[in-house]
C-alpha cells in the first residue's frame, strides 16, 4: 500500500482486496494492527483536535472512506485507486474471520442493537464465532471493559462509537485489549441491527452516503455535515492553490 499525506493527514491508497490481505497478513504473522478509516469530517476535525490527529496517525492501517476525501485526493494529484468504506470492510472481514476460525468482539451500540447486529452477523456468516460484545455506554469504567474483552480471547475488535471518542479509546488501551486487530466502525453496527438504513449503491458510488444520512437524521447531521463539507472544500481549494497539500 501507497502511504500519503494529505492535509496533515498520513492515508493508505489502497484497493479494498489489498486491504484485507495486508490485515490477514499481519493477523497471521500475529503483528498487531490499529486501523482507521478517515472521511471529511475526520480530516477536518483533525486540524483542531490534536489528540484525535494523534490517534489516526499512530495507526498501522489508514483507509480512505469517503467519496469526498478520494476525490480531493485525486484533484490534487495523489493516485487512490478507490474508495474502502469501513463498513464493507467491517463485512470482509468477519467473512473472512468465520472462514479462518477467528473470534471477533463487538463493543458500541446500546445494548439491545449490538446485540441485534452480533445476531445478524452470525445469521449472515455462518461459523463466525462471536467472543462477545458489550454496549458503548461504559465511560465510568473503562478499564474493566477492557479486561472483559482481553478475557475474551478474540482476535479482531471491532468498536462501534462515534468519532473522537472511538480514536482516542483504542490509541489509549490499545495495548491492553488483547487483540491482533481493533477497527473503529462508527455507526456500522447499526446499520447491521437495522435501525439505520444504508444508502443506495448510486449514492454512495456517487459520494451522496452523507446526504442519505442528513435525510435519516437531520437534526444529529446538519451541523456535522454542513460544516465539515464547507471546511474541507475551503482546505481543498487552499491546498490547490498554495500547491502545499500536506
Amino acid at each position: 500500500m501507497n502511504r500519503i499525506e494529505m492535509m496533515n493527514c498520513p492515508m493508505d491508497c489502497a484497493t479494498m482486496d489489498e486491504t484485507v490481505e495486508a490485515i490477514a497478513k499481519r493477523i497471521t504473522d500475529g503483528v498487531f494492527t490499529q486501523h482507521v478509516v478517515v472521511n471529511v469530517a475526520k480530516i477536518v476535525n483533525m486540524q483542531s483536535d490534536p489528540e484525535l490527529a494523534e490517534s489516526v496517525k499512530y495507526c498501522d492501517i489508514i483507509n480512505i472512506d469517503g467519496m469526498g476525501v478520494v476525490w480531493g485526493a485525486r484533484m490534487l494529484g495523489f493516485d487512490v485507486p478507490e474508495r474502502v468504506a469501513g463498513i464493507d470492510l467491517f463485512h470482509a472481514l468477519n467473512a473472512r474471520a468465520a472462514q479462518e476460525k477467528q473470534s471477533v468482539y463487538y463493543l458500541g451500540a446500546k445494548e439491545d442493537i449490538v446485540a441485534k447486529a452480533t445476531q445478524t452477523m452470525q445469521q449472515q456468516y455462518p461459523g463466525l464465532q462471536v467472543a462477545g460484545y458489550h454496549h458503548g455506554y461504559f465511560w465510568d469504567d473503562e478499564a474493566a471493559v477492557v479486561e472483559k474483552i482481553k478475557a475474551s480471547g478474540a482476535k479482531l475488535l471491532f468498536v462501534a462509537i462515534t468519532s473522537p471518542k472511538k480514536e482516542r479509546f483504542i490509541n489509549k488501551w490499545k495495548a491492553d485489549l488483547g487483540v491482533q486487530f481493533v477497527m473503529g466502525i462508527g455507526g456500522t453496527l447499526d446499520v447491521v441491527a437495522g435501525k439505520v438504513e444504508r444508502a443506495p449503491t448510486w449514492m454512495q458510488n456517487a459520494g451522496l452516503e452523507w446526504l442519505y444520512r442528513l435525510i435519516q437524521e437531520p437534526g444529529r447531521m446538519f451541523n456535522r455535515y454542513m460544516r465539515s463539507n464547507s471546511l474541507f472544500v475551503w482546505m481543498l481549494l487552499k491546498a490547490k492553490l498554495t500547491g502545499k497539500t500536506h
